[in-house]
C-alpha cells in the first residue's frame, strides 16, 4: 500500500494553521508522494489550477473563510480538478449525503469523513479507500480525451466489458453480473468518470452501450455453455433513451447472440428516468414489452416521487452505495435503505444493494430483506474469462 501512496497527490484545505500542519505531517508519514496545502477555498482553487493533472484526493474542511467547503467542492467537481474528496468535519449525516450526492453527480467521489483531531489511523483508513474506488485510475497522465480519440477507440473495440457479480443474499449464489465499460489507453486504465461524460457530450454513448451489450451477450453464451447460468445487466444512458429505435436495436443485438431478452436487465439512473419521464416512457414500455428487465440505478439520489416511480415499468431498484456504506452506523442512511427495500417489496421489484463492503453491511441487508448485493465484499469487476474464478473465490469466503 505504501508503494501506491508514493504516487498519490493530496491537497489539504484547512484554515487552521496547526490542523493543516498536522495533516501534512501525517500524509508525509504515510508516504504520500505529493502533499499540497491551502488555507481557504480560493487559494486551493489556485493551487489546483497550477497542476498539470487532477490531484488524487482533496482533504477539505467545510467551514472555510471567503469560500466555504461546499462551494469549493462544487468548483472542484465542475472543473474536474480532483478525483476524490475527504471531508475534515464531523457532519450531520443528512448534510454529508447531500455533499456526497452533489459531488458524485459531477464525477467526483467523496471517500468519507475524518473527525478532528486527525490521527494516522483515521487518515490512512479513508485515504486507502481511494484504491478501491470505481473512479480510480492509475498514476499515468493521459492525453486530453476528445471526439477523435473516442471515435478511434470505438472503431478499434478498445472498450472492454468487465463483469461484477451480483449475489442473492438469501442463498449466497451468484445470479447475475453487471457489465461495466473499461478502457485501457497506452497500457493504462482510464476511469469511466473521464470518458463517459465525453462520450455523452459527443453523442457517442449509444455506440458504447451497444458494444458493451454485444460483448455481454457473447460472454453470457460462453458462460452458459460452461454451465454458468447468470443474467446480465448493462448501463444505458439517458441520451440513448431519446432514440425511439433503441429498443429495436437492443432486441436485435440480444437475439443475434442467441440470448433471451428476459435474461438482460438495462440499468438507467434514477435521475435520468425522472427527467422528462413522459418522453422516455414510450421507449421504456417497448423495452419491457420485448422482455428486458429495467433497473432504477442509484436509487435514492434522484429525488423521484412515488407517483413517478409507479408510472415506470421497472423491475428492479438498485440502492445507491452512498446510503449502503453508511447504513450500519448512520440512522438516516439505514432508514433510506430500509425504506427502499420495503418500497421494492411492495411494488414487487427486485432490490439490489450497491457497493457492499463489509460483512456487517451484508448482515444488515439480509435482516432487512434485500434481494441481492454487489460490491467489494463479493468481488470487483473482472474480464469475462475470469468470472468463474471470481465466483469460486466468493463461494469459499461468503458469510
Amino acid at each position: 500500500m505504501r508503494t501506491k501512496r508514493a504516487h498519490m497527490s493530496v491537497l489539504v484545505v484547512e484554515d487552521h494553521d496547526f490542523q493543516r500542519q498536522v495533516a501534512l505531517r501525517l500524509l508525509q508519514q504515510m508516504g504520500i508522494g505529493t502533499a499540497l496545502e491551502a488555507a481557504d477555498g480560493r487559494s486551493a482553487l489556485a493551487v489546483l489550477g497550477q497542476q498539470k493533472q487532477p490531484v488524487d484526493v482533496v482533504l477539505v474542511d467545510l467551514d472555510l473563510p471567503h469560500m466555504d467547503g461546499i462551494e469549493f467542492i462544487g468548483h472542484v467537481a465542475r472543473d474536474r480538478l480532483a478525483n476524490a474528496v475527504v471531508i475534515l468535519t464531523a457532519l450531520d449525516p443528512a448534510l454529508l449525503n447531500t455533499v456526497r450526492i452533489m459531488a458524485r453527480a459531477s464525477g467526483i467521489r467523496v471517500l468519507g469523513t475524518v473527525e478532528k483531531p486527525l490521527t494516522h489511523a483515521k487518515l490512512a483508513e479513508v485515504i486507502d479507500l481511494y484504491f478501491t474506488a470505481d473512479l480510480l485510475a492509475d498514476e499515468t497522465p493521459h492525453p486530453d480525451i476528445d471526439e477523435g480519440l473516442l471515435a478511434e477507440a470505438l472503431a478499434s473495440d478498445a472498450f472492454e466489458a468487465c463483469f461484477q457479480p451480483q449475489v442473492a443474499i438469501g442463498s449466497g449464489f451468484v445470479t447475475g453480473v453487471e457489465a461495466l465499460a473499461r478502457w485501457s489507453l497506452d497500457g493504462h486504465s482510464v476511469p469511466p468518470a473521464r470518458f463517459i461524460p465525453e462520450l455523452e457530450r459527443c453523442q457517442l454513448i449509444d455506440a458504447l452501450t451497444e458494444r458493451i451489450l454485444v460483448q455481454a451477450c457473447r460472454w453470457r453464451g460462453r458462460w452458459r455453455e460452461a454451465g454458468l447460468d447468470v443474467g446480465i445487466s448493462v448501463n444505458v444512458s439517458m441520451h440513448s433513451l431519446e432514440d425511439t429505435a433503441a429498443a429495436d436495436r437492443y432486441q436485435a443485438i440480444v437475439q443475434t447472440a442467441g440470448v433471451d431478452t428476459r435474461d438482460v436487465t438495462l440499468e438507467i439512473t434514477e435521475s435520468a428516468m425522472m427527467h422528462e419521464a413522459a418522453h422516455v416512457l414510450n421507449v421504456l414500455a417497448r423495452l419491457r414489452l420485448k422482455g428486458f428487465g429495467l433497473s432504477v440505478d442509484d436509487f435514492g439520489t434522484g429525488w423521484s416521487s412515488l407517483s413517478q416511480l409507479a408510472q415506470l415499468p421497472v423491475t428492479e431498484l438498485k440502492i445507491d452505495q452512498g446510503f449502503v456504506n453508511g447504513a450500519t452506523t448512520e440512522p438516516r442512511n439505514r432508514a433510506v435503505v430500509e425504506a427502499s427495500i420495503e418500497l421494492g417489496r411492495k411494488l414487487g421489484l427486485t432490490t439490489v444493494a450497491e457497493g457492499v463492503r463489509s460483512v456487517e453491511e451484508w448482515q444488515m441487508l439480509a435482516e432487512l430483506g434485500c434481494t441481492r448485493a454487489q460490491g467489494e465484499l463479493i468481488g470487483a469487476a473482472v474480464p469475462g474469462d475470469q468470472l468463474a474464478t471470481a465466483i469460486e473465490k466468493w463461494r469459499r469466503r461468503q458469510p
